[in-house]
């Protein structure tokens, strides 16, 4: 699962501007701030591409469904792949409503003799995009990332991971058809995963700081 993570770089926009395809970037809203540890139902950063143009805007993570009357409920901050096609809170989101969320990293808990401990977990260099879906409920833009089985690396840190796509699949999950989209409902193909223990106050979500990530 992906339950915080942190997105910090200063350069988004020129990231977003070195996707596969895009030649223009818009962000009308501005992006969020650097943060350094995003919790369930605070603002992310959320890329939508349409054939060259990329838009950047923030939206609240956790998907609100178009049918969504008001905020009962548990937050829908992740869509498992296996059911994200068929169940109601996703089904229509993922038939047209897909994007990317960047993050830098993120944290996952693992259960040690010392009780749970956070690690950071990156990319060897550069960001990480996760497969996500959008929507509109009670009239605000809002998000999910998708999550899978674990790979055979990470599988010691947690039993799911995020659909974090390579280069060559972005513009599939984007663009695509369900039934394109379907075919990346599998575990990411990326490797190479850094992961080094965070500080443990990076549990209440009132820190956010640099020294969080540890190391």
């Amino acid at each position: 699962m992906c339950g915080r993570f942190v997105l910090f770089t200063e350069s988004l926009l020129d990231e977003v501007g070195a996707l596969p395809g895009v030649t223009e970037v818009h962000a009308p809203q501005g992006t969020p701030g650097p943060r350094y540890n995003i919790a369930p139902t605070q603002p992310v950063a959320m890329v939508r591409v349409r054939e060259s143009l990329a838009q950047v805007d923030p939206a609240r993570w956790a998907l609100l469904p178009h049918w969504k009357k008001d905020l009962d409920g548990p937050p829908l901050f992740n869509a498992r792949a296996e059911t994200v096609a068929s169940k109601p809170s996703f089904r229509h989101a993922f038939k047209g409503q897909r994007c990317l969320i960047p993050m830098n990293g993120y944290y996952e808990w693992h259960q040690e003799e010392g009780g749970k401990q956070p690690y950071y977990v990156r990319a060897e260099e550069g960001l990480l995009w996760a497969a996500g879906l959008w929507d509109t409920g009670l009239d605000r833009l809002s998000a999910t990332i998708v999550t899978t089985a674990a790979t055979e690396e990470m599988e010691w840190l947690h039993h799911r991971l995020p659909r974090f796509l390579a280069a060559e699949e972005m513009r599939t999950w984007l663009e695509g058809s369900p039934e394109e989209a379907a075919e990346l409902l599998l575990p990411t193909p990326l490797r190479g995963f850094h992961t080094h223990p965070a500080d443990k106050a990076v549990g209440s979500v009132s820190n956010d700081y640099p020294e969080l990530l540890g190391e």
